[in-house]
């Protein structure tokens, strides 16, 4: 008796199958949703880390160590936020090239008075919550609570940020 060679289902090439319980378009559209807030968070880390270094004036010390603190925490948000990407089976965009297109939040030009990065940084916070509920969406018609647990808690750190910069403008 002849064995007959039964072909198997192609698969691709791009390594093992994911099966998260999400479709694959709808996981596409939350990595790129997703993509939009790395971008935003990584370009508001570099303008917060660049306002630290180069803040003056009579409130010096108090920002430059608030500054700190926050850029340090933007640092770790953008590795979940890379790594949340990452396990959808997508890859993260890490240029920047690929963040300034992606990002709603432009660069610093020059350095501003410390009342002006205050300014900026709370527009930086508040455009990143905005990006942040635009993915949320997404997120929910997908069922993907892993994704919406990660942008409730960026966007809760957000808008309290916001909150506590903009009290330094009153």
């Amino acid at each position: 008796m002849v064995k007959t060679h039964r072909p198997t289902k192609a698969r691709a090439h791009n390594g093992p199958q994911i099966d998260l319980g999400i479709e694959p378009a709808q996981r596409k559209a939350i990595a790129e949703g997703l993509s939009k807030v790395l971008a935003d968070t990584y370009t508001l880390y570099l303008k917060t880390h660049n306002f630290h270094w180069n803040v003056t004036g009579p409130m010096f010390q108090t920002l430059h160590l608030m500054f700190e603190q926050q850029y340090n925490e933007l640092a770790l948000a953008v590795d979940l936020v890379a790594e949340r990407i990452r396990a959808l089976g997508h890859p993260a965009p890490g240029s920047y090239a690929q963040f300034s297109k992606l990002s709603s939040i432009s660069e610093a030009a020059g350095v501003p008075k410390a009342e002006d990065m205050i300014r900026q940084l709370v527009e930086g916070q508040e455009a990143l919550v905005r990006t942040a509920r635009n993915v949320f969406a997404t997120a929910e018609k997908a069922s993907d609570q892993v994704t919406i647990d990660l942008l409730t808690q960026r966007m809760q750190v957000h808008e309290k940020t916001a909150w506590m910069l903009r009290s330094l403008l009153e």
